[in-house]
């Protein structure tokens, strides 16, 4: 990926955000942590990362804060990926499949049919698989600080609802530009077509495209269903979001402030799943009360029984041990 010299000069600018009010290797002195989302202000992990500021200064007693920089600021995410690497930012947050060519781990969360509900998604990242996927994006310059929920993604559909992959056979779906993406709806049967997520509301209404996939809240606020009202719950993604520290930030704190960072952050998953449940809560009923239809309890079965190309694929020896422990878990909790 490459950095825009626009989003660059916007994160310098007026002092070198993350550089500004830099700490000892102590941890002694106040400090200010910058962070950014591509998301707007209201937004679920913008919210989540505003907690997270607040507990911060009410552990470290005003010491430790966070400024945070929502609806993209500071750049698009590929872009404060980078800088943060660099050093030029302490904090962002991203879709975890941005990493995926950066951490090879972080692959492990894009493919489909991963989990079998959100019960089983929250204790995997909250357990030692979720932590060694953010520990391992040490070796990148990037800290990872907690992995926040984007839901299961669904289709949504101009003519018909997807109660089974045959539905899908011959239909243009949009999804994003993701090698995984594209694999797993081309073995569903149905067309992948990469586009700009701002095209999509047009690319429905001149029938460009026949329906696209994508979580609840996404499929609500930007009036998709408006014009593809049949919203199928497969759940056949669930990649979640991820709040990522620069390196050089995370190493610059004594170790009592890493433990308080760390804290601060897994307190922001409960903020950020509190708010993001009702605001699937609220999309489910927006599209109900618009004439719409949802389509839930779906056997996912015959589409899961479609992956084994994908898996063979993108499953390298690196991640199958934890593809593994994943199943088990799955298997535990049935």
């Amino acid at each position: 990926m490459n950095i825009r010299r626009r989003d660059l000069g916007t994160l310098l600018a007026g002092g070198s955000l993350a550089l500004a009010g830099c700490s000892d290797a102590g941890g002694s002195s106040d400090r200010v942590l910058f962070s950014a989302d591509a998301l707007p202000d209201g937004y679920p992990t913008v919210e989540a990362v505003k907690f997270m500021g607040k507990y911060l200064a009410e552990k470290s007693d005003g010491r430790l804060t966070i400024r945070t920089y929502p609806g993209g600021q500071l750049g698009s995410e590929g872009s404060t990926i980078e800088i943060a690497m660099f050093g030029g930012l302490d904090m962002t947050r991203t879709f975890s499949a941005a990493l995926n060519n950066i951490a090879p781990l972080t692959k492990l969360f894009s493919l489909p049919f991963l989990f079998r509900s959100t019960a089983h998604q929250r204790e995997v990242v909250d357990g030692e698989v979720g932590e060694a996927i953010l520990e391992s994006l040490t070796d990148y310059r990037l800290r990872g600080l907690a992995v926040y929920d984007t839901g299961g993604r669904g289709f949504y559909t101009t003519e018909r609802a997807i109660p089974h992959p045959s539905a899908l056979e011959g239909l243009k779906i949009r999804v994003p530009n993701s090698d995984i993406y594209l694999a797993t709806i081309r073995a569903l049967g149905a067309n992948p077509t990469p586009m700009n997520f701002s095209e999509v509301y047009q690319g429905l209404v001149q029938k460009v495209i026949d329906g696209a996939e994508n979580n609840w809240p996404s499929y609500i606020s930007t009036r998709h269903y408006e014009v593809a009202p049949y919203f199928s719950e497969t759940g056949h993604f669930m990649t979640p979001d991820m709040l990522i520290m620069s390196l050089r930030t995370w190493e610059n704190f004594s170790p009592e402030d890493q433990a308080l960072v760390k804290e601060a952050a897994r307190a922001s998953v409960t903020v950020m799943r509190n708010l993001w449940d009702q605001r699937v809560a609220d999309s489910k009923a927006a599209l109900l009360a618009s004439g719409g239809e949802m389509l839930s309890d779906i056997n996912t079965e015959p589409f899961r029984e479609l992956m084994g190309p994908v898996y063979e694929q993108f499953v390298t020896p690196e991640l199958k041990p934890y593809l593994e422990e994943i199943e088990r878990i799955a298997e535990a909790s049935a």
